[in-house]
């Protein structure tokens, strides 16, 4: 398969689903889509190694499948914070943004810098991020957090925020409550305050994201 951006772009479009397309649509993703499955971005992602000049060229398509391949070949260790600065804002989706940070800013020597800054930001994807980056320093590095300030936050911010920032903030509170039994009773009471995600569907097997359940099923396994 050639490497360039016309030929990948092609191989994507190929491999475009309807139930896939659907459902990034349905997850807030635009048009500008094929709706690859994720097993088969994964599949092209080997073929094409590390390809930072071509992720690059993939992710100013807007494209979301683009994006997401990106996401497994760039050089993580060629981007800096201004990088992720317009890389974050011009995610396609939320799935996206979930994606870099998994496989990419989790891990990045600059995460620290750009999730203070982000958890200021009024930018909806940069939100996202900077609480996703909370959350996971919640669960492995949480000395010199301010963990009850955070409550305060998310008590008192989201139950207006933004859907695509109430998930990190939710991850955080969640993340808090099941981390820190002195915190716990809090972080139970402000999700049952706020409601936020009491009557999200799950499938059989699947923990809810309503906060209550998700920490109470956590710290269960925890034993």
């Amino acid at each position: 398969m050639g490497t360039t951006l016309a030929a990948v772009m092609k191989k994507l479009e190929a491999k475009g689903n309807a139930k896939m397309r659907t459902h990034n649509l349905k997850a807030g993703a635009g048009e500008n889509q094929f709706g690859v499955l994720k097993g088969d971005i994964r599949a092209i992602a080997k073929t094409i190694k590390t390809d930072h000049a071509l992720a690059l060229e993939l992710w100013k398509t807007g494209n979301a499948d683009a994006q997401f391949l990106a996401v497994l070949i760039l050089d993580a260790k060629r981007l800096g914070p201004a990088d992720f600065k317009w890389i974050v804002r011009s995610s396609a989706f939320v799935e996206v943004t979930d994606w870099l940070h998994s496989y990419v800013l989790k891990a990045h020597p600059d995460r620290e810098p750009l999730r203070i800054e982000w958890m200021r930001s009024e930018h909806p994807m940069e939100s996202r991020a900077g609480w996703a980056l909370t959350a996971s320093r919640v669960a492995t590095d949480p000395a010199g957090l301010d963990l009850p300030g955070l409550l305060d936050r998310i008590e008192h911010e989201m139950g207006n925020a933004s859907p695509v920032v109430q998930w990190t903030m939710n991850s955080t509170l969640a993340t808090i409550g099941i981390e820190n039994p002195k915190l716990r009773k809090r972080a139970v009471s402000i999700g049952e305050t706020l409601g936020i995600y009491r009557d999200y569907p799950c499938s059989k097997g699947c923990t809810s994201p309503f906060a209550p359940i998700w920490i109470a099923e956590m710290v269960k396994r925890k034993g």
